[in-house]
């Protein structure tokens, strides 16, 4: 087969002409990045030919971006377009001016074996691709439907006849309807138009915040809008944030047009788009009643809650969990502002047989019904880490739903019922130091001496099989807030009442909490290790309130309780880091997890050394 043969000659004409094709062949001649904010949010346009003509305004879709990175779209290459849409940039006597923006594609040759451009095509004019001047296509060419309103090939956009004709923007007020008028895609739009129109699904949308200063009062809400070929985060001020606020509903289509582009604060939005939207008073959004299937609609991309042990703070993620309990709402004031907080804590399990705490403020705290253990999705969560545990929290972009009807939800909620629940062992919360799944190496107490193990910057982590030697009861609760999340250490007021100089509150009532220092050893040597509630109640097999309420109770039953582990052995983890207090520092050691000896691992393990050390291998 000849590479002639290989193109749809004259389909570049076609689609300028607004007409549909299926999946048309052509060739790249060329390409040009164009400067962007990132990564991320770079462009390419590409110089593109059927052996009939070249087109030098086909622009690739961010999505698309790695192809090109590794090379996969160098010059001559021939490529199938699987998915495109147009936007209408310019409209005169002469015809039509069009973007090609390309969703997706198949690379049909690479460029190296074709080697050479195909057949001698020439530039495109706007009047040959307007008019229908364009050349015949050969038998090469797919069918395609002519269709004057039509500006895309399986995507959302549409153009819509108008009173015979097509209108590229709205030139009234409110009261003109949207509804036919030309759509343009959202990665299409830049500072420089003034004239579009586009078709949204709102994402997002954050709640009304206020601001006062030298300056004045106002108030503010952001939406995240998306089409399929981008997203855009859009904010109205004062008087628009009063007249669309109550009108614009997650989930929702809208017709938006006349606001203003500006470059996109990055440290604010992760949306991948150089710009972003500022309503005006000319601003129009009027809901799109009959989008129905052709809108994209929101996406996500589930990450277990087993998983989230193992994420670097501030990383976005979607989750999906039953909400297996919730505190109260707890209400404070903020130091740094003196602004009442209201909060509250959620945990979250899913079938990854994990939990992980999520943290609600405000009036989402406050609204919040944990009636009947309801089903919560995240989209946009933030992690959050304290003292190695991994928690859950929202941002202005994060949407939650509760009791979506949707597939997933179904499932997780089927597998809540079965009793999953359970079977849940393992909270990423915990504050131990590090989080679920935390790799550790095998050392010994010798070798993490020898190393100086928790001088660096950063805590150390290494794991040791030990034997407890002695446990110090006298100091091993202390009374805290009895607020769910908080721990903080109360002050005996002598009346009744216990405070909290965290929460700034009084209470009349305390919860115990452990911290437990152990004497434990290897073959090797021993160290003082330190183990927290969560850990300390597993390896005591007793709660908190037990073990407080027998120490100030009954001495002898807390003995019996500390004593029962004396001389056992546990895989320890543990978590290191040098601390000073004034001129002196200490190695401050914490158990990260304590688990039963697994002596066929372990056993492994010691054979492994051997082998290492003798230099004899398993045959």
């Amino acid at each position: 087969m000849s590479n002639s043969s290989l193109l749809t000659t004259g389909c570049i004409a076609d689609i300028m002409r607004g007409t549909e094709l299926e999946k048309p062949v052509v060739q790249i001649l060329g390409s040009k990045r164009i400067a962007g904010g990132g990564e991320q949010s770079e462009r390419y346009r590409l110089l593109i030919s059927d052996g009939q003509n070249l087109y030098s305004f086909a622009m690739l879709a961010t999505q698309l971006n790695e192809l090109h990175h590794n090379g996969q779209l160098a010059e001559f290459t021939v490529i199938r377009i699987d998915r495109y849409i147009t936007s209408v940039v310019n409209r005169n006597e002469k015809g039509e001016k069009r973007v090609l923006i390309i969703l997706d594609l198949h690379v049909v040759k690479p460029g190296a074996a074709v080697g050479e451009k195909i057949g001698n095509p020439q530039t495109l004019t706007e009047t040959g691709a307007g008019s229908g001047g364009g050349a015949a296509s050969t038998s090469a060419v797919p069918a395609r439907t002519e269709s004057a309103g039509s500006v895309s090939n399986g995507s959302a956009y549409q153009n819509r006849p108008m009173g015979g004709g097509m209108s590229s923007a709205p030139s009234g007020g409110d009261g003109l309807s949207l509804e036919n008028t030309l759509t343009h895609p959202i990665n299409s739009l830049s500072p420089y138009q003034n004239k579009w129109v586009i078709r949204a699904r709102v994402m997002s949308k954050s709640g009304i915040r206020t601001w006062s200063n030298a300056k004045g009062e106002g108030k503010l809400f952001s939406m995240d809008v998306m089409d399929e070929s981008g997203e855009i985060r859009v904010t109205a001020f004062k008087d628009q944030c009063d007249k669309y606020y109550d009108m614009i509903e997650v989930d929702k289509v809208y017709y938006i047009t006349k606001c203003q582009l500006k470059p996109a604060n990055k440290q604010y939005s992760t949306l991948k788009n150089d710009y972003e939207m500022t309503m005006t008073n000319d601003t129009i959004v009027q809901e799109c009643k009959d989008a129905g299937s052709s809108m994209p609609s929101i996406q996500y991309n589930f990450v277990p809650i087993s998983q989230i042990g193992n994420m670097e703070p501030n990383a976005m993620i979607d989750v999906i969990g039953v909400c297996k309990e919730a505190g109260e709402v707890m209400q404070f004031t903020a130091r740094s502002s003196g602004r009442e907080l209201k909060k509250r804590e959620v945990t979250l399990v899913d079938s990854s047989n994990a939990a992980v705490s999520l943290t609600l403020w405000g009036d989402d705290a406050q609204n919040f019904n944990a009636t009947n253990n309801p089903v919560l999705v995240i989209k946009g969560a933030r992690v959050t880490e304290f003292g190695g545990g991994k928690s859950l929290g929202l941002v202005a972009s994060s949407v939650l739903k509760t009791n979506p009807d949707n597939e997933e939800a179904h499932k997780i909620r089927g597998w809540y019922l079965g009793g999953g629940c359970d079977n849940v062992v393992n909270s990423v919360s915990t504050r131990t130091g590090a989080g679920a799944g935390y790799s550790t190496e095998w050392i010994t107490f010798h070798e993490a001496k020898e190393k100086n193990l928790g001088a660096g910057d950063k805590p150390d982590y290494f794991q040791v099989k030990a034997l407890i030697h002695n446990i110090k009861s006298a100091n091993a609760v202390y009374k805290a807030c009895p607020q769910a999340e908080c721990n903080k250490k109360v002050i005996d007021q002598d009346n009744g009442q216990y405070r909290c100089e965290k929460c700034n509150a009084d209470f009349p009532n305390f919860k115990y909490r452990l911290l437990v220092n152990m004497l434990v050893g290897d073959w090797t040597s021993n160290r003082w290790v330190t183990v927290f509630t969560d850990l300390a109640e597993q390896m005591l097999g007793k709660s908190s309130q037990d073990i407080g309420d027998a120490l100030e109770f009954n001495k002898d039953e807390a003995e019996q309780i500390f004593s029962a582990i004396n001389f056992k052995s546990y895989v320890f983890k543990l978590r290191t880091k040098v601390e000073f207090y004034g001129d002196s520092s200490r190695n401050k050691t914490t158990a990260v997890a304590a688990n039963p000896v697994n002596h066929k691992e372990y056993n492994a393990y010691l054979i492994k050394n051997i082998q290492e050390m003798t230099g004899i291998s398993k045959h």
